[in-house]
């Protein structure tokens, strides 16, 4: 099963909302910070996080941005930052 790294980046105006999204995220991620996450997903991932979102968020409130990161692209990680990795399985739950 092929998985593509996306970078996940939002801005929610309410904290309720906030952590719902923050919550449902962190089960995608291998890492990132704050409004930000690294996730690893497949097409089907891809889909359900897509329509997930969608019912956390009010779109007339709130921005989700998904960025598809190009696989053959080097990263720069700076500081404490750590290289997205694709871990072997992920534990969602």
């Amino acid at each position: 099963m092929d998985r593509t790294l996306y970078v996940v980046a939002y801005d929610i105006r309410e904290d309720k909302r906030l952590n719902s999204v923050r919550y449902f995220l962190k089960g995608y991620s291998t890492g990132g910070q704050k409004s930000v996450y690294e996730c690893f997903l497949t097409d089907g991932d891809l889909k359900f996080v897509m329509s997930r979102l969608r019912m956390l968020i009010l779109e007339i409130e709130d921005r989700v941005h998904i960025f598809r990161m190009d696989g053959r692209s080097r990263t720069h990680a700076i500081g404490i930052a750590v290289q997205p990795k694709d871990p072997s399985y992920f534990y969602i739950g």
